[in-house]
């Protein structure tokens, strides 16, 4: 009976092991989260899930699906139709970073970050009452779970989706 449990204890001991040792993604994570069904589908339609795949890092500002609900009737949809991948691809894209940012690595106060592959700018403020981010509309996203490391970075979670448009006041 000893040996047996040993043994059992042994097995449990390495599956464990070996589990903690194989990391996800971002793209896994974000995938097997039903609370990210909305991204997932989008990342697919735009065709970036291979790349955020990838080895980064990156840093993803991932929005819940109410966030996505919250969007005007219609949006979600017309933004997944194949003729406005470019513009999917956009505001995707505007959730990145191509660094590994931790949110004690995000400064006190207001600072500009630039999200990977264009032009836009995001305004990122850290304080006590945690980390906000505003978008090209002005209005802002909570972080409202931080740190969420893959093999390839990491994922904060949002309450918004952020949406490219004019520079945000950061200061």
């Amino acid at each position: 009976m000893k040996l047996t449990l040993k043994t059992a204890a042994a097995a449990l001991a390495f599956t464990v092991a070996a589990g903690a040792a194989t990391a996800n993604t971002i793209v896994d994570i974000a995938a097997g989260d039903e609370r990210f069904s909305t991204l997932v589908a989008a990342v697919q339609a735009a065709g970036l899930a291979e790349t955020l795949s990838g080895p980064g890092p990156f840093t993803v500002y991932a929005p819940v699906n109410d966030a996505f609900a919250a969007l005007p009737d219609g949006t979600v949809d017309t933004l997944l139709k194949p003729e406005n991948k470019g513009q999917l691809t956009n505001v995707l894209l505007y959730h990145v970073d191509d660094r590994k940012l931790m949110a004690d690595m995000i400064p006190a106060g207001s600072n500009y970050f630039k999200p990977v592959l264009t032009s836009e700018r995001l305004c990122i403020s850290a304080g006590a009452d945690g980390v906000k981010i505003a978008d090209g509309t002005g209005a802002m996203a909570n972080v409202i779970i931080a740190d969420i490391q893959a093999e390839n970075g990491v994922i904060h979670v949002i309450d918004k989706v952020l949406l490219p448009g004019t520079r945000p006041a950061c200061h």
